[in-house]
C-alpha cells in the first residue's frame, strides 16, 4: 500500500514532511490508533462510531457495586494480553524522533504506557495509566499486577475465563453471571479501588492539562496521530494550536472530529506512515527487543 497517494482532503508523505521539517519540534497527540499494531483494540470505525458499548462511567462504577464487579470481572480476563502488549514500530518511530529533537512532546489519550516503553521521555499520560490501581478513600496507588493476583485469589474460579481483548485492558465477556464475583477492597482502609485512568464522566487532573499545554506552547506545530478526536479531552489541543496559529497535521485512516481544522492529514496506518517520516528525517534507531 503506497502512502504517498493524494486523495480528497489528504496529503502526501512528502508534504507532511515538508512542513514537519520546516516546524519542528512538535507536539504528538496520539490516541488509541497508535497501538492497535500492538494488539490493543481500537474504539471507534473509519466514521467514528462506536465499535462496541461505551466505556464504564466513573459515577456508575462509584455508584453501583454491579458496575464494579462487572468491570473488574472483565478486566481480571484482559490484563494478562493487555500487560503483555509491546510497542509497535509507531511507538519506536515518535521515541526516535524525539531522541533526535524532532519531537517536544509527546500527549496520549492512551493508558497502555507504550511510548515510556519504546523511549520516549517527555509523555504526558492524559488519561492516566492502567497499571496502577488508586483507593478512593485514601488515595493509596498500587501496581495493577498485584491486584490481579488479589483478584484471581478472591475468583479462583474465573481464572480460566477468557474471551476478546477490549480497549480498556478488559474483555469483551458476554452472557456471563457477574453477580457472584468479589471485588477485594482496599487493604489500607477498605474503600474503593479503581484502575488510575480517567473514566468517562471524570475530569483529567488540572496540573496534568496545564503541563500538557505548557508543551503544546514550547512547540511549533502539534502532529495527530491515530486518534478520532472525539473525545474533548483530546480536541482542546487542536483548539489551542489553531488558536496559537500552530500549524495541525494528522495521520490516520478514518475521519476525525477536526477534520475541518486540520491543515495537513495522512491517511495512512500509524506505523507505517511514521516509521518513513523517521527514516526520512534520519532519526536514530533504537533496539526495539525487550
Amino acid at each position: 500500500m503506497s502512502i504517498t497517494s493524494p486523495t480528497p482532503f489528504s496529503c502526501t508523505l512528502q508534504d507532511l514532511t515538508a512542513v514537519l521539517t520546516r516546524h519542528h519540534p512538535w507536539t504528538v497527540l496520539t490516541g488509541a490508533g497508535i497501538s492497535t499494531g500492538s494488539g490493543i483494540p481500537d474504539y471507534r470505525d473509519e466514521h467514528g462510531a462506536w465499535k462496541r458499548p461505551a466505556p464504564v462511567n466513573f459515577q456508575d462504577f462509584m455508584a453501583h457495586a454491579t458496575t464494579r464487579q462487572r468491570y473488574w470481572a472483565r478486566s481480571l480476563a484482559g490484563w494478562p494480553v493487555f500487560s503483555q502488549a509491546w510497542p509497535n514500530l509507531a511507538h519506536q518511530a515518535l521515541a526516535q524522533l524525539e531522541h533526535a529533537g524532532f519531537v517536544q512532546a509527546v500527549i496520549t489519550q492512551n493508558v497502555d504506557g507504550l511510548h515510556q516503553q519504546a523511549g520516549s521521555r517527555n509523555v504526558v499520560d492524559l488519561h492516566g495509566r492502567l497499571d496502577e490501581v488508586i483507593c478512593m478513600g485514601c488515595g493509596t496507588i498500587s501496581p495493577r499486577a498485584a491486584f490481579q493476583h488479589a483478584l484471581v485469589a478472591a475468583n479462583p474460579h474465573w481464572h480460566h475465563h477468557s474471551a476478546p481483548a477490549a480497549p480498556d485492558g478488559d474483555a469483551d465477556l458476554s452472557g456471563v453471571d457477574f453477580s457472584a464475583f468479589a471485588v477485594p477492597a482496599c487493604p489500607v482502609c477498605g474503600g474503593i479501588l479503581k484502575p488510575h485512568v480517567v473514566f468517562y464522566g471524570e475530569n483529567v487532573p488540572l496540573a496534568r492539562k496545564q503541563y500538557a499545554m505548557e508543551q503544546l506552547g514550547a512547540s511549533r506545530a502539534l502532529l495527530v496521530v491515530g486518534s478520532s478526536l472525539m473525545v474533548y479531552s483530546g480536541l482542546r489541543f487542536v483548539h489551542a494550536a489553531k488558536q496559537q496559529g500552530l500549524p495541525v497535521a494528522a495521520i490516520n485512516l478514518g475521519a476525525t472530529r477536526a477534520d475541518a481544522e486540520l491543515d495537513f492529514k495522512l491517511r495512512a496506518p500509524c506505523d507505517e506512515a511514521l516509521a518513513q517520516l523517521s527514516a526520512v528525517l534520519k532519526a536514530p534507531t533504537r533496539d526495539p527487543s525487550p
